[in-house]
């Protein structure tokens, strides 16, 4: 994808789509005479709209402020594909079924000629700039564009106005396990929740114990961190568990002679001795033992 040319065209899809500038400035988008109003039975859904989660509290707050102020900015939407009769919704789906709740015959429109991939961008790109998808959502909104239409991590960044690293951050949440891509969808854990679980270990069981505790994200980090050196602590005794008796009787008698921590890690081929020390004094006595002096 030429990283220039589509930033231009993803600019001025996205500057049409909130006025500012002049349609003749984003010939590729079609302004059909401003804002018009449509019958919602007259309104199809996206198949594509990265959010698939509608809050219930919020959408009945929405239709309670639709039924007394009205739909205060309007749908944007497409000519069907099918049907001339029909649009199809690429931004306010939430606004949409919120007036159909409030008993709205009518839904203001901005009608734009796009064609399907702007379509999908537009709806995506105005979603995550909107703030309101779950991490999840804004994951998998991401994907798609870099699935369907070949985005580097590079280029979601500037045309989104995140940092790459968020960016690649957000993306690796598609690689967790699906029980706790799960709990990220139903909101039960954070996106801050979400990055302490890409460095996990064990991402699921870590996962549950912060769902179970209802803990913070700085308690889960510190959680994360404590499995993380159980781990290793684990697995160094289980090394150490491997040792021969004559290895171990060996690192005793090193040990003692040194007056340091001594381990033996042999092969079938050699292996290595490794000697700990914390002060210069104690470098010095090695160097002096190595030596022969």
């Amino acid at each position: 994808m030429n990283e220039k040319k589509t930033n231009q065209r993803l600019g001025r899809g996205l500057a049409a789509l909130i006025g500012d500038v002049a349609p003749a400035e984003a010939p590729r988008v079609a302004d059909r005479s401003g804002v018009k109003r449509l019958p919602v039975e007259f309104i199809v859904p996206n198949p594509n709209n990265p959010r698939r989660d509608f809050d219930a509290e919020n959408l009945d707050e929405l239709t309670e402020s639709i039924r007394e102020k009205g739909v205060m900015q309007p749908l944007l939407v497409r000519p069907g594909r099918q049907d001339p009769d029909r649009f199809e919704l690429i931004a306010g789906e939430r606004r949409w079924r919120a007036s159909q709740r409030a008993g709205l015959h009518e839904v203001p429109v901005i009608i734009r000629d796009v064609d399907d991939r702007e379509a999908l961008e537009l709806a995506i790109i105005e979603n995550v700039q909107r703030a309101d998808l779950n991490p999840l959502e804004e994951a998998q909104g991401y994907q798609q564009l870099v699935d369907q239409f070949s985005y580097s991590q590079n280029e979601l960044a500037q045309v989104i106005g995140k940092s790459r690293s968020h960016v690649a951050n957000t993306l690796r949440l598609m690689k967790l396990p699906e029980k706790v891509r799960d709990y990220v969808a139903r909101g039960e854990l954070t996106a801050g929740h979400a990055r302490t679980l890409i460095t996990a270990d064990d991402p699921e069981a870590l996962a549950k114990r912060i769902v179970d505790g209802g803990l913070s994200v700085r308690e889960a980090e510190v959680l994360q961190q404590k499995m993380s050196a159980q781990k290793k602590t684990g697995e160094s005794g289980r090394a150490a568990e491997t040792k021969s008796a004559d290895t171990l009787a060996l690192e005793k008698t090193l040990s003692d002679t040194t007056g340091l921590k001594v381990s033996i890690d042999h092969k079938e081929r050699g292996g290595k001795v490794e000697i700990k020390y914390r002060t210069l004094e104690q470098l010095d006595a090695i160097c002096r033992l190595l030596q022969g002096s």
